[in-house]
């Protein structure tokens, strides 16, 4: 039980102690002398317990104080109440520094709280993996030695932290960075960093977007508006000419309804979840029905068309999609095959999968083209895309397409040595057909 300080009753010990020592002085005739050695026993005492204190509180490794009569029992366990009140503070804000910093580590972003200087003085996890932090090895590093771009030297140096700053990530690792800074004391500063690589890149792909929307209409567009200043007075204008316009405004009509279908095709792809589906698609009767409709192109080019279809193999699946992603392979191998060419078109199982494959003897892609090929409006040879009427949407909806199965496209390919797009469906989406087995 805590006592508390009581001026009365340290007055009251203090005579009670020079009392005897007051009568044997008055006794003997030595009064003083008598008061004066009460006194300085009474210092001696109050040494020997002030330096037990001075033990207890600086060597001692146990909290409890040592046992004292008098006013040092007061004073010992004021001390006491003292510490016990203190070390149920520290427990409480050890608490809640572990709460935070629990927190902090569930963040979706980095967090760092720096000093004023600059120095780092925390960071959660995912700062040290954006910046490739050593923890605690390097707490205390400026974060100016971190991150050694001049415009950044020039922003921190500044102060003025109102606005975001952005940056490629300091290890290399291509993410795009955007930095908060936030003053939240006199001395020290919380820095947010958020990872803004897909942002970005939707911010990048809406843009192109819009832009080659813009210039996908503006040639149809261009041409039919000159063919109707023409024939604003048909009489003035030759049979032959009015023939001609007709037939090009209606090819320019059919490329932008076509692109408008194929535009709506992928935003439905993109707006659906992933289904479960039951209903099977039988591939094999699927791609010969997509070759039937594709055989006059075929022999308008003279190529060699070499079919291995197996019938056995049906899909659970999306026929829509399904014909959507097979029909725009083939479709782009006849078109960029040179005349007299060979086109290889396979479907059948592959293990437990199942493969579908169009092999061309084309001119080949580069690379570097590779990466990008299903991006939208995406080419490789713009002009030569212009001649086939090709809107550059049709590898983003095969990708689209097939990730609903999911599956994902892969491109062999080679500059000179034609190209191989192929995919495989696993092996739960798969199941046997009742139609006969062909090769």
């Amino acid at each position: 039980m805590e006592r508390h300080f009581n001026l009365y009753r340290l007055i009251k010990r203090l005579i009670l102690w020079l009392l005897p020592f007051a009568l044997i002085g008055g006794l003997t005739g030595y009064f003083w002398q008598a008061l004066a050695l009460g006194q300085a026993l009474a210092l001696l005492w109050h040494y020997v317990f002030f330096h037990r204190l001075n033990v207890w509180l600086w060597q001692s490794r146990t909290m409890l104080p040592p046992r004292a009569p008098g006013a040092w029992s007061d004073i010992y366990d004021g001390i006491y109440g003292t510490l016990r009140r203190t070390q149920a503070k520290r427990r409480q804000l050890a608490i809640l520094l572990q709460r935070f910093r629990h927190a902090a580590e569930a963040m979706p972003d980095a967090s760092m709280v720096l000093q004023k200087n600059g120095n780092i003085e925390w960071t959660n996890k995912l700062a040290q993996v954006y910046f490739g932090l050593r923890w605690p090895t390097d707490k205390g590093i400026r974060i100016t030695n971190l991150i050694r771009l001049p415009k950044f030297q020039k922003y921190f140096a500044a102060g003025k932290f109102e606005e975001a700053f952005t940056l490629n990530s300091p290890l290399g690792d291509g993410r795009e960075l955007e930095l908060r800074f936030m003053p939240y004391s006199d001395h020290e500063l919380l820095v947010v960093a958020r990872d803004v690589t897909q942002l970005r890149k939707l911010e990048r792909m809406r843009k192109d977007f819009v832009a080659n929307v813009s210039h996908e209409l503006k040639t149809p567009l261009t041409v039919m508006s000159g063919y109707l200043e023409l024939i604003e007075e048909p009489a003035t204008v030759a049979p032959a000419v009015m023939r001609k316009a007709v037939v090009d405004m209606s090819k320019q009509t059919r490329r932008m309804q076509n692109m408008v279908d194929q535009l709506l095709l992928l935003s439905r792809m993109e707006a659906q979840i992933q289904d479960t589906y039951t209903k099977p698609v039988h591939l094999g009767a699927m791609l010969r029905q997509i070759l039937d409709e594709l055989r006059p192109l075929v022999e308008d080019k003279k190529l060699y068309l070499d079919a291995h279809i197996d019938d056995s193999v049906a899909v659970l699946g999306s026929e829509e999609k399904l014909r959507a992603a097979c029909s725009n392979l083939i479709t782009n191998a006849i078109k960029y095959t040179p005349v007299e060419g060979q086109i290889t078109v396979r479907w059948g199982k592959i293990g437990p999968m199942a493969e579908f494959s169009v092999a061309d003897t084309g001119a080949g892609i580069a690379p570097e083209h590779l990466p990008r090929l299903t991006e939208r409006f995406y080419r490789v040879d713009k002009d030569r895309s212009s001649d086939t009427g090709g809107t550059g949407l049709g590898l983003s909806i095969v990708k689209h397409a097939l990730e609903h199965h999911r599956a994902i496209l892969q491109v062999d390919s080679r500059k000179g040595q034609g190209s191989r797009f192929w995919f495989r469906i696993p092996p739960e989406l798969l199941v046997e057909s009742v139609a006969t087995k062909v090769s």
